[in-house]
């Protein structure tokens, strides 16, 4: 929001820079923002995500029941949405950072969100016909970018309420990391398992709608903390996107520069701070433009450049997290197929959905979470002088190698689900409950959740806090875009197996019937990619220098 040309400063000390209220006055600290504000924005993301995992924990039991698709269609189908929801942040950013602001932003989004809910649940009570297909893939997809817009902006608002030029409110924002990742998490923990049972057993439209009163519910808690949020100052300067781009736009058409006419003309200039690395040469050369792009005024400045290289240097990280995000992509899809297949007696009478599995997820981390952040980060503090106990890069390659030996647990359970079907006979009874108690899948779902804790959050606070002020929005989106990527790549690998493993009439990896499929194989590939990802990413790594004073 822009500052009122009336504004009055007020005559205190704690006055947050850089932020003003709703009205364009400035903030005090001791009346805005913190965990008054942050409070607000936490339970409106706990009801997003109940209304988000309401819809995706049991998507792929929709379209391989009412829908009609092979298992392995459904798989794909379940990526590429997930995925297209997880890369639609990038847009949200740009359109948040570059026009609407945060705050208007999410408001957008809130209500597109619940159009789109409030459609999917119309064609989940549609009779089957090419209609109901269509408006409910245009639904799914109309909830995939609400939560484009959503998801980066309501974080990165969040994160700004408080001020990291304050030590005890910065110690507070990296605490806020983990409380918002154990709010997300308690809420679909609550509410995932009647949302499932509703949806496997009375009515797919109740079990839709729900969630669309949910999100409802969450946009009115948010618009009730508006009095209390701090906003940050837009200044009149070019869009933070506009300027990247600008600059790597200066250096692919000076590209044919020679080393020694950029040295000159820096020199001349004496504009440019020594850069040891080779990595930066490219960038650099956006700041000598030649004669035609001088006239215009188009040489770029050095703030421009080292935004430029604040997002670049992010691209290692990003594109070693991507096999996790692979990882990531199976508990909702075929986890969830594998404990449809066993016993899932609870009570006599009563069987547990397949997807409710996924709360042991949710589980392990409101267990974790506060034992992180008050017990494990006070002690690591105490030996490394930390303010967050170990690194954000620590923490994500400690969640990597939790990530690694939960696939070689899933490959074993699998194994044994195998073999315990061949032993009853039951190989070529797909539709037959192998006698196997569900509760076998639950080591895995716990390490999912034990991984999250150290690497989702990890990367949440490392894409936040290594960004730039203005583009902590797409460095949150950035964060996201792995798990968008991920499910894209998820669902290419599922293809070039299915197609590589099902030729001459073999049968697929992922067969329609589990029993005869080879899930534990696909899960073995998954453990040694991230045993080989793990090992690049400590690399890359080590050599990283964090902004602002921060180390590996």
């Amino acid at each position: 929001m822009a500052r009122s040309p009336e504004t009055q400063t007020p005559l205190l000390d704690d006055v947050v820079e850089g932020a003003v209220d709703c009205n364009g006055h400035p903030v005090r600290r001791s009346s805005s923002g913190g965990w008054r504000s942050a409070s607000f924005i936490i339970w409106v993301e706990v009801a997003e995500r109940v209304a988000y995992y309401g819809i995706s924990s049991n998507l792929i039991s929709f379209l391989t029941g009412p829908m009609g698709q092979s298992t392995a269609t459904a798989a794909k189908n379940v990526n590429i949405w997930s995925g297209t929801a997880s890369l639609l942040p990038l847009l949200g950013a740009f359109v948040a950072d570059s026009f609407l602001g945060r705050y208007r932003t999410i408001i957008a989004a809130s209500l597109l969100y619940i159009m789109g809910l409030g459609l999917l649940t119309v064609s989940a009570v549609l009779p089957s016909s090419q209609l109901q297909v269509l408006l409910f893939f245009f639904s799914l997809y109309l909830v995939a970018v609400g939560q484009g817009g959503h998801k980066p902006c309501v974080q990165a608002f969040g994160a700004d309420q408080f001020d990291r030029q304050d030590p005890e409110e910065c110690k507070a924002k990296s605490s806020f990391f983990n409380w918002w990742y154990f709010g997300i998490c308690a809420g679909p923990l609550s509410t995932l398992t009647v949302l499932d049972y509703i949806q496997d057993n009375l009515s797919w439209g109740l079990g839709f709608g729900l969630p669309c009163i949910v999100m409802a519910f969450a946009l009115l808690i948010f618009l009730l903390g508006t009095r209390t949020y701090r906003y940050s100052i837009k200044g009149d300067e070019e869009s933070p996107f506009v300027r990247i781009g600008k600059v790597f736009a200066a250096a692919l058409r000076n590209w044919r520069t020679t080393p020694s006419a950029i040295a000159s003309e820096e020199e001349s200039r004496g504009t440019l701070p020594h850069q040891s690395s080779e990595q930066y040469k490219f960038l650099n050369k956006a700041l000598v433009a030649p004669d035609d792009l001088k006239e215009n005024g188009k040489v770029c400045t050095i703030t421009e450049v080292e935004e430029a290289k604040a997002v670049l240097r992010l691209f290692p990280i990003w594109v070693t997290c991507l096999v996790y995000a692979i990882v990531f992509a199976q508990f909702s899809t075929f986890f969830t197929k594998q404990g449809a297949t066993m016993d899932r007696t609870f009570v006599p009478g009563f069987d547990i959905p397949a997807a409710a599995l996924q709360s042991f997820i949710s589980l392990v981390i409101i267990i974790f979470i506060p034992i992180y952040d008050r017990i494990f980060v006070p002690i690591a503090r105490s030996f490394t002088r930390e303010p967050s106990g170990i690194t954000m890069l620590q923490r994500i390659g400690t969640g990597m190698v939790i990530s690694t030996i939960s696939m070689v647990v899933a490959a074993l359970v699998e194994i044994q689900r195998l073999q315990t079907a061949k032993d009853y006979d039951l190989v070529d009874m797909p539709s037959a409950t192998v006698p196997m108690s569900v509760w076998w899948l639950v080591p895995q779902y716990l390490l999912t959740g034990l991984a999250d804790v150290f690497t989702m959050v990890g990367l949440q606070e490392f894409f936040y806090d290594q960004m730039p002020k203005e583009l902590r929005s797409v460095g949150l989106a950035l964060y996201l875009s792995i798990f968008g990527v991920g499910s894209f790549l998820s669902s290419f690998l599922i293809s070039v197996i299915e197609e590589a493993t099902s030729w001459a009439g073999h049968t697929s990896w992922f067969s329609n019937n589990l029993n005869r499929a080879h899930l534990d194989y696909f899960y073995w590939l998954l453990a040694v990619l991230s045993a080989v990802q793990l090992a690049i990413y400590m690399c890359i790594a080590k050599s990283y220098i964090y902004n602002r004073g921060g180390t590996v």
